[in-house]
């Protein structure tokens, strides 16, 4: 039996805006398996990053349940809500993430940012310096170590912070539209190392975006409209209704 290590339930999202209450996410549940490559997508404004944000810890439900790793993010065991505190040291430990623009600490190298997730850990120097590197050299980057991020094209930016997600070794890695400031090749490239990652090593990963280019990468789909979900679909089955619309289209 294949292993869920994110469990969504019945997850609802309302956000307070001036007087009315907005609904943004709406009854959404699916399991993600171990060793899936997920992709969420759907047209801007239809909650994904909402979706994200909750299922990082960084959003809590309005109701609704999610279970990352067989812990419930909000709730401890005896139904109270957890502190920030919990959820931090989960991600820390449990998760890398990749976003649309990466972050970093302009002061330090390459090779210092790629570090600072493992001091966070409170990890021995010479063993962080040797992991850091080798995530380095699994993307390819470790010639570039001791540059600035700055320095860095786009590409080679994401490359280095798949480096950085990857270098605590997480069983999750999230992928917020990673390649929403990349060129088409640079794209394409990023999404094959995600898909070596996910193939070849096992790593579950969950990834947003709005480009149905990237859907042939995944393994599973996630389609959302209006903060629902309206299609659970193997990558394949997704692919081939995307192509018997379009070929409806246009024989209209």
């Amino acid at each position: 039996m294949i292993e869920s290590i994110v469990q969504i339930k019945n997850i609802f999202k309302t956000f307070r805006v001036g007087t009315q209450d907005v609904p943004v996410l709406k009854d959404i549940s699916f399991n993600v398996k171990k060793g899936d490559f997920l992709v969420i997508y759907g047209p801007s404004g239809c909650g994904k990053s909402t979706l994200l944000h909750t299922i990082l810890g960084l959003e809590a439900p309005t109701k609704g349940t999610i279970i990352f790793l067989g812990k419930d993010l909000y709730k401890d065991s005896y139904g109270e809500d957890r502190i920030e505190d919990d959820r931090t040291d989960f991600r820390k430990n449990h998760i890398g993430m990749v976003y649309q623009q990466a972050n970093w600490i302009k002061s330090l190298t390459v090779l210092e940012n790629i570090i600072f997730p493992l001091s966070l850990l409170g990890m021995d120097k010479l063993k962080r310096e040797e992991m850091a590197k080798n995530a380095l050299k699994t993307m390819e980057m470790l010639a570039w170590a001791n540059y600035s991020p700055s320095e860095l094209s786009s590409g080679q930016q994401q490359k280095v912070a798949l480096a950085r997600a990857l270098v605590t070794n997480p069983e999750v890695i999230i992928a917020d539209e990673p390649t929403g400031n990349l060129d088409f090749e640079s794209g394409q490239e990023l999404m094959s190392l995600l898909t070596d990652l996910s193939n070849n090593e096992g790593k579950t990963i969950i990834m947003v975006t709005h480009d149905l280019e990237y859907l042939k990468y995944a393994k599973s789909t996630v389609r959302m409209l209006n903060g629902q979900v309206v299609e659970l679909n193997t990558s394949q089955e997704t692919i081939k209704k995307i192509k018997c619309k379009k070929v409806d289209q246009n024989e209209k």
